[in-house]
């Protein structure tokens, strides 16, 4: 850790200044990381903003232009909101700081080897372009050029939202369904506070507390604390608005604010990637003289957070010749998701859990299901989570393709039969947990 503070000292890319960089300047850089660092990023467009701008994303990793079996996709996606700037400048900083570390610093090297890092450094360029004129609360540039909030604009699991979807938005959907991303977070402004799922709820997931729980709510915790405990002072529970108070500056979204059509919501029901929000500053647009001072107190937590993209489990399923099985369902016993997580086209999956002992279930059409019971340890330190393959016995057909319909999936009935855990299982925990407390091995049969 004492070395990897010593690395975030280093100077960044030559030419980038700690000021508001507009869409030449923004694409310029780049474009010269990319011809600077060509081995280990890749510079791609997901698509056009309504006026026409490219929504830029630059990839970083061993190998940047494509996905690779066994190696986790992470994304940071900023300034959805045209008038909250400080995370567009942060990424970009970030941007210099990895490929000037790469080879440099062993922490960053493992990291970019073990890890696809993709960043998008502004999702809403038409609303920064519009935001003329700084301040804590800018007149304009928080929607696109539409009109429209693109963090009210996605597909939500509770309620049928009729808005139609924006070029933007549709971008980052079609880029969520051809990457298998894990792990994400979105930068925003106007306040100091990591939020986590649910940011909308009902009767089925709003608890007596008044949080709206995910059944991944304790890796949620821990992602956002992770942020929190990170940055230089979030953690201290600074107010920024009267009546926001956060408990070691992190809160549920739902519990903060309801959002309805928010975009960390539609990544984990329907993308299959964890996505928490990260209020960056008080002021939305704050003068340019601060942005060192943003970047200090936020570049170890932006790393410290990638890392946790190396939780819980990940692996293959295979049939008994070795081939992949793509779309088979792999959950942990009482975490059965509403839209199922399956595996990609390579049979890959990535479940991120806490240390622990689990049940995971892969099953298919086709297949008899699989039991494993598996002992998780902490990835995070060693750059890769606990990896284990399935394979899948008996073939007699091959599993259907299902798409998960992009309508409100949380309801009674739908969640009634998600909420009971098979009481044989439960016995096998407890004499897992038993079995398991005199072995060393990570995979317990």
């Amino acid at each position: 850790m004492d070395l990897l503070r010593l690395v975030l000292s280093l100077p960044l890319v030559a030419g980038l200044d700690f000021s508001y960089h507009h869409t030449a300047e923004l694409e310029a850089f780049l474009r010269e990381v990319h011809r600077n660092h060509s081995s280990i990023t890749h510079l791609y467009s997901i698509g056009k903003s309504v006026e026409g701008r490219h929504l830029w994303v630059l990839a970083l990793g061993r190998f940047p232009t494509q996905h690779k079996i066994g190696i986790p996709e992470f994304k940071y996606v900023a300034n959805m909101h045209g008038d909250e700037v400080v995370g567009r400048e942060l990424l970009l900083h970030l941007i210099a700081f990895l490929v000037t570390s790469y080879q440099h610093d062993p922490v960053i090297t493992k990291l970019i080897n073990s890890t696809r890092i993709h960043i998008m450094p502004s999702m809403n360029p038409d609303g920064f372009e519009a935001a003329k004129h700084p301040g804590c609360y800018p007149l304009e540039g928080r929607y696109n050029s539409n009109g429209a909030d693109l963090n009210r604009n996605f597909p939500d699991g509770f309620i049928s939202n009729s808005h139609k979807i924006e070029p933007e938005t549709q971008a980052v959907m079609d880029w969520i369904k051809t990457e298998t991303f894990v792990l994400s977070a979105n930068l925003h402004g106007g306040s100091l506070v990591a939020s986590y799922p649910f940011d909308n709820g009902n009767s089925v997931t709003i608890t007596s507390d008044g949080i709206s729980k995910t059944l991944d709510n304790d890796v949620f915790v821990h992602l956002a604390q992770t942020y929190s405990s990170s940055h230089a002072t979030m953690h201290n529970e600074k107010v920024c608005v009267v009546g926001d108070y956060f408990t070691d500056g992190i809160t549920n979204g739902f519990a903060w604010y309801q959002v309805e059509g928010g975009m960390q919501d539609y990544n984990y029901i329907w993308g299959q990637c964890f996505e928490i929000t990260l209020e960056l500053s008080c002021c939305k647009y704050p003068p340019k003289e601060e942005l060192s001072s943003f970047w200090n107190e936020n570049k170890m937590a932006l790393v410290e957070y990638i890392k946790q993209v190396h939780l819980g489990v990940k692996g293959r399923v295979l049939d008994q010749d070795g081939e992949p099985i793509a779309d088979v369902i792999v959950e942990a016993r009482g975490r059965r998701h509403i839209c199922p997580y399956k595996t990609n086209r390579d049979g890959e999956y990535y479940l991120l859990l806490l240390p622990g002992i689990y049940v995971l279930n892969a099953t298919a059409p086709g297949y008899k299901s699989v039991l494993q019971i598996m002992n998780v340890p902490d990835g995070t330190e060693d750059f890769s989570a606990l990896t284990y393959d399935f394979i899948l016995p008996d073939v007699s057909a091959a599993p259907k393709l299902a798409s998960c319909p992009t309508t409100p999936r949380y309801t009674e009935s739908a969640l009634s039969t998600s909420k009971k855990l098979n009481p044989t299982i439960n016995i096998l925990i407890l004499i897992n947990t038993f079995v398991c407390s005199f072995q060393i091995t990570y995979v317990c049969f």
